[in-house]
């Protein structure tokens, strides 16, 4: 599982790991069954507070995403290939949309010109290929 948290950001480190966390388990990157690492190892790869990892985890069991199981560890549970599993992905595209959109205004109110923009995208789409490999 890659997770990656910007610290800059608006948008606060639970909302990021949770909103890709969800998105990884819809577009089957985490496919059913897939074992999740424990809340501490990723507490620690993030470099969050335990407690962030157990309130993500809980919600994403309340809500069937996962099933937390006591001594054995966290599993993706299978999605509704139906309406429902759709529509939220259509809602997180477009609340990635609005934070993309974001970040483009910030990075060219600090300066950034397009030109540097397009190069940090190209850069990051590259890292993150080279790191699902």
């Amino acid at each position: 599982m890659f997770i990656r948290v910007e610290r800059g950001s608006s948008v606060p480190l639970s909302r990021q790991i949770d909103e890709q966390v969800r998105a990884q388990i819809l577009s089957g990157v985490l496919p059913p069954g897939e074992k999740l690492p424990s809340v501490r190892q990723l507490a620690g790869e993030l470099a969050v507070n335990v407690n962030t990892i157990v309130r993500i985890y809980e919600r994403l069991d309340a809500e069937k995403f996962i099933d937390m199981r006591h001594g054995d560890g966290t599993y993706v549970l299978p999605q509704a290939s139906g309406k429902r599993s759709q529509q939220q992905l259509v809602a997180q595209r477009e609340q990635y949309g609005r934070d993309f959109d974001g970040l483009i205004r910030s990075g060219l109110l600090l300066g950034f010109t397009p030109t540097d923009l397009r190069r940090r995208l190209s850069a990051a789409v590259i890292d993150f290929r080279a790191e699902q490999k």
